[in-house]
């Protein structure tokens, strides 16, 4: 991978980490609400599937190997085996996925964008549901009230503003002639 693409990886790692420490507990779920899917969300439609599952892998290496990069700077193995580990788990095939489909769609636009969101949100809830419920031992109604509803109209919201963030992106860089970075 040539030089200048490890480092908009780079980039987009600290980006997931700084965009982690926007966090809002949640009074009656161990799972918080945070900004990092958005950088997720960014990577696997500005990067493609390959470099932005790089990307994701770097950030949890880093957080495991107890790098402060996750929710409320957190860092450790713990925080990708415990109860919240699988939505963390669930960044890397959510990124691939997106980046696969986007590279199907000739000229993604808002809509499309948005549309290649939806499958990366629902392979983190499932990652990240799959996990919470094995290791706290809660059935499939109590996972679905504690660790989806609660967070998907937010999610939707940020897939949204990601989409929309990823088009205003993609035309910056095209109008300053830069479209070699994402590439």
């Amino acid at each position: 991978m040539p030089l200048n693409r490890l480092i908009v990886c780079a980039f987009f790692t600290a980006l997931i980490a700084i965009l982690a420490q926007i966090a809002v507990p949640v009074p009656f779920s161990p799972v918080p609400l945070t900004g990092q899917v958005i950088g997720v969300f960014l990577a696997g439609l500005l990067l493609g599937p390959r470099a932005g599952a790089l990307t994701v892998a770097a950030y949890l290496f880093l957080g495991a190997s107890g790098a402060p990069v996750f929710s409320f700077a957190r860092g450790g193995l713990y925080m990708i085996t415990g109860p919240t580990g699988g939505y963390l788990w669930g960044f890397i095939p959510a990124v691939i996925a997106t980046g696969l489909i986007l590279e199907r769609i000739k000229k993604p636009q808002l809509l499309g964008s948005f549309a290649a969101l939806l499958p990366a949100l629902g392979i983190i809830y499932f990652c990240g549901a799959l996990q919470l419920g094995f290791i706290m031992q809660y059935n499939i109604p109590q996972v679905v009230v504690v660790g989806v509803l609660p967070f998907l109209p937010f999610d939707l919201l940020k897939a949204g503003l990601t989409a929309y963030l990823s088009i205003q992106i993609k035309k910056s860089l095209h109008q300053n002639r830069l479209t070699n970075v994402l590439k």
